[in-house]
């Protein structure tokens, strides 16, 4: 079934959940009737009743206040529509945030070019990295401040979106990045921003959080606020295409930790293993095919919208131990962050997998419906270790050159870590130092007791 179809199946049964009733109604029950629609098509027979719903609960459903904040566009060449949907909100000048890379590729011409022909008046910030920080932030507000733009656009891949929505932070709210860190400290309403990724990975463009790296210590800061949420997420397979082998490699394999995560955590609840579920299911076909195929376009349309979708998830669910033992190996050994998140998670669902096998099974289900539940766990970790092969990423921190006296440091690091909190086993700095002499040594860590 094309991809179109697919998605359009699966908003008809977000309706449906409705209907069903979000008290009432279990997440299976959901993914029973409404994935199979959009994998597999209508059932020409009919199905069984379904069970009375005392039967349908394994856990409490958890109790959830989700907006869907952006306006979803998708399709081939939909980048010709940025201009349409900037004057839709009124835009005469607007700010668009874009690294050297997109320039490069050409992507930032194209959105100028859409912009200019709806009649406005286009102004760029380029002047940071891969990682954006708190002193790149503040540069791009001072240009903010100059050209007093209307409507910012964030055009690129996560670092390009993440550091237009800090400069939204700061240039509408004032202060620094700093005073923005944690959960809805924004002070004012924001500028509405419409963000146009060029890679399939971060899914920061379904998200109100902003990733921004203190200048000095490296220490990566969550910044999130409803207001900071994007208004319009545009999303054009398109502009993927032009992705060096290894940055799709690296995007999707954090693509896919973020629909393993938020399957597992702690906030869990129907709408987040919704999008979590759909999500892994797409990334889990298209990212072989994207590696064999650069140029497959189907492939590179379900990597992309299944980022979006594990974003979405994110919104409502949080991440988990994988990005807390991850984020301290990019900041003192400089390890891309998929590359670190990617060498990690395997082992982290091992971890988790030895509470919540069934939770897995459920995630592996349309990928691979015979599993069983009590090798869900270690069947979905040779999977993600099977990624990381097919992308060329290494698979253990020794041929990453960390050492085993490094283990202690960035245990404490991790386990201040703020997406540690939301991962269903608690973390201490002894098992997170667990999980890193397994990553170490790639060996299966010690199963958790139950």
């Amino acid at each position: 079934m094309p991809l179109v179809s697919q998605a359009g199946s699966l908003c008809h049964w977000f309706h449906r959940l409705e209907a069903y009733g979000t008290v009432s109604a279990d997440a299976d029950l959901f993914f029973s009737a409404g994935l199979a629609y959009a994998v597999r098509g209508p059932r020409l027979r009919p199905s069984p009743a379904p069970r009375p719903p005392k039967t349908l609960r394994s856990t409490p459903m958890q109790p959830f206040d989700f907006q869907l904040r952006p306006r979803i566009v998708f399709g081939e060449g939909v980048v010709e529509r940025l201009g349409q949907l900037a004057r839709q909100h009124d835009a005469r000048r607007v700010l668009m945030v874009s690294d050297e890379g997109v320039v490069s590729a050409g992507h930032f011409d194209a959105g100028r070019r859409a912009l200019e022909a709806a009649g406005v008046e286009v102004h760029a910030f380029h002047d940071f990295g891969e990682n954006p920080t708190t002193d790149m932030v503040q540069a791009g507000v001072a240009v903010a401040r100059r050209v007093q733009p209307d409507l910012l656009v964030g055009l690129g891949g996560g670092s390009s979106m993440d550091c237009c929505k800090g400069i939204n932070f700061v240039y509408s709210c004032g202060g620094s990045m700093h005073d923005y860190r944690g959960v809805g400290k924004a002070t004012a309403d924001m500028l509405p921003m419409i963000a146009v990724p060029t890679t399939a990975g971060t899914g920061s463009e379904a998200q109100s959080f902003a990733l921004i790296s203190d200048a000095e210590t490296q220490v990566k800061m969550a910044c999130g606020d409803p207001r900071a949420a994007c208004s319009v997420a545009l999303l054009d397979p398109v502009l993927t295409l032009t992705q060096p082998p290894k940055v799709t490699a690296l995007t999707g394999i954090d693509a896919l930790s973020h629909a393993v995560e938020t399957y597992v955590t702690k906030p869990r609840n129907p709408m987040s293993l919704t999008f979590s579920r759909r999500a892994f299911t797409l990334l889990s076909e298209g990212f072989p095919k994207v590696l064999d195929n650069p140029d497959d376009l189907e492939a590179r349309s379900q990597m992309q919208l299944g980022a979006c979708l594990a974003g979405l998830a994110i919104e409502t669910s949080m991440l988990g131990a994988a990005h807390a033992v991850a984020n301290p190996l990019t900041a003192r050994f400089d390890i891309t962050h998929g590359q670190a998140v990617g060498v990690m998670l395997p082992h982290v669902v091992r971890f988790n997998g030895s509470r919540h096998a069934q939770w897995y099974a459920q995630l592996m289900s349309d990928h691979d419906p015979s599993v069983p539940a009590e090798e869900a766990p270690d069947r979905l970790a040779k999977l993600l270790t099977h990624f990381l092969s097919l992308a060329g990423l290494e698979d253990s921190l020794a041929k990453l050159a960390v050492t085993a006296d490094a283990i202690d440091q960035l245990s404490a690091d991790a386990a201040g870590q703020w997406t540690g909190t939301f991962n269903p086993i608690v973390l201490d700095e002894g098992n997170i130092a667990e999980l890193y002499r397994a990553a170490l040594s790639d060996v299966a860590q010690p199963r958790q007791p139950s």
